[in-house]
This record gives structure tokens, sequence and C-alpha cells, in this order.
């Protein structure tokens, strides 16, 4: 029997354009659009961060000695001590997201919390009246953790600290540190510096442990523009401190002054000092 003829089908005609999905997507972008558009004008809880002074401990800051002396023999030593800051945009300033993109993206500048930057808050005296108050608790402590350090009786020794307009805790290491070279230097008659420029940060107890502190990859930047060879950094900070570290610039992890003298006593003698 002969195989029965198989049926052909036709071809279905073209569906027509869907129109719809265009119209979905632009519906859909509409208000991704928007909310861009909304997140690019919309202050955010942010402050623009940059590289700030450094002002050598040894010497003068805004025409005054920072460190004063009496009641005991003052070296006259070589070298730099320079203590290192940021800058911040003030806390009323508008921060937008280019802003914060733009300082995601550079090497100078740094996006922090406004609350990290600002803890206490939104009036700039206010603020100013905080950091001042820190940094006569740093300068009261950094006069004892250098005595202690030294032995000698604050009854007998007389230190005075100005720091001008400069707040916040963070010099203490090195307030105490400068105390430590102007009266005993390397304890053998050298210069604790070696008559290099030494920047760093920290705060610093009375009983001489170091602190961490924040806006240290901003420090170093600020050490590096000065023309500091060696940044003394709290321990705990050392992979912060490495990140854009500046060519040349020595990083010396720190957890007490004692360390920190010791270290700077061993680079002056070519010995092993810790790195981070």
């Amino acid at each position: 029997m002969p195989a029965a003829p198989t049926e052909t089908k036709a071809p279905a005609p073209p569906s027509p354009p869907d129109r719809r999905r265009p119209l979905l997507l632009a519906l859909c972008a509409a208000p991704v659009a928007a909310l861009l558009t909304v997140a690019a004008l919309v202050p955010l809880p942010f402050s623009v961060t940059h590289p700030g002074l450094t002002a050598d401990v040894l010497g003068e800051h805004e025409g005054v000695p920072v460190i004063t002396i009496s009641g005991a023999p003052v070296r006259d030593p070589a070298g730099e001590l320079r203590i290192t800051t940021i800058t911040a945009t003030s806390p009323d300033a508008t921060v937008r997201m280019a802003d914060v993109v733009s300082g995601y993206l550079a090497d100078d500048e740094a996006i922090m919390p406004r609350d990290a930057v600002y803890p206490v808050g939104d009036d700039t005296e206010e603020i100013r009246e905080h950091n001042q108050a820190q940094m006569r608790e740093s300068q009261d402590t950094a006069v004892a953790a250098a005595l202690s350090y030294l032995g000698l009786d604050a009854d007998d020794v007389t230190v005075e600290l100005d720091l001008g307009e400069v707040g916040g805790p963070s010099a203490g290491l090195l307030l105490s540190l400068g105390i430590v070279e102007l009266l005993d230097g390397d304890g053998e008659g050298g210069d604790l510096t070696g008559g290099r420029v030494v920047a760093g940060t920290g705060t610093i107890d009375a009983d001489g442990t170091v602190g961490a502190v924040g806006g240290v990859p901003l420090k170093t930047q600020g050490a590096g523009r000065d023309g500091a060879t060696v940044f003394l950094v709290p321990r705990d900070e050392c992979s912060d401190a490495s990140a854009n570290l500046p060519e040349g610039l020595r990083l010396v992890p720190v957890t007490t002054l004692r360390d920190a003298v010791d270290s700077l006593r061993a680079l002056n003698a070519g010995e092993s000092v810790p790195s981070c």
C-alpha cells in the first residue's frame, strides 16, 4: 500500500513586533534615572579630608615655641620631629555623590564618615572647643609620659606646650618625643632624630602607651611632602599607613614611647628596626 502523503503546514506568519518591551524598559529606566539624579544632588553624611599641616615640635609653630622647658638644661638638637594633621570639609559643608566618588579615586583625598571627623555636634565653635580640650588633655599626658620615662619630677621640671589652633589628641607621641629629645637626646649625648626629619602620629597615655588615630594615609602624604624620611605609626595602623606610602618614607611601628625611642636609637646606630 502506498504511503500516505505527508501533510505540510504553511509557516506561521511573523508575529507583529512587540512594542510593549521598549515601553516597559523605558518605564523601568525612568525611576532609576530619577533615583540617580536625586542621589547625585542629596547631601551625604561624609567629610572630604586632605593632608594637613605638619609642625616641628622642636621648633616654633606660628612664631611660638612648641615646647618650653624650665628647671632643667635644654639641648639644641638638629633634625626635626613633626606632628602630622589632616584637614576636612567643615561640618556644615555639603558633600555630594560626585565629591565622594572623586575622593575615593584620589590619592591625596579620603572620604570619612562625618561623625568620625566631627564626633561632637554640628556647630563649628562647639567642635573647635572639643578639639582644643582633647589637645590640652593630650599635652598633659604627653608631659607626664615623657617625664616618667626620663625619671624626672614634675615639681622640678616645668614643661609648657603650645600648638596654637591644632586640635585633637593625635600629637601626643611626637610631643613626648620632643620633650625627651630636648632634655636627654639619645641618652648618650647625641640627637634622637639623628639629624633626620622624623614625622609620626599617635595618641599617648601617661604610662607611655601609644594609641591609634585616624587618617594615617593622609598624614604620611603630608609627612613626605614636608621632607620626612621616617614615620612613626601606631603598630595597629601599619596596614593603613602602607597605603599610598610616599616614596622614601620609612614606616616604624610603635606601641609605647620606649618603643619609639629605642627604634630611633637603633636607626641611628644602623641596627635592625621594626617595620610594617
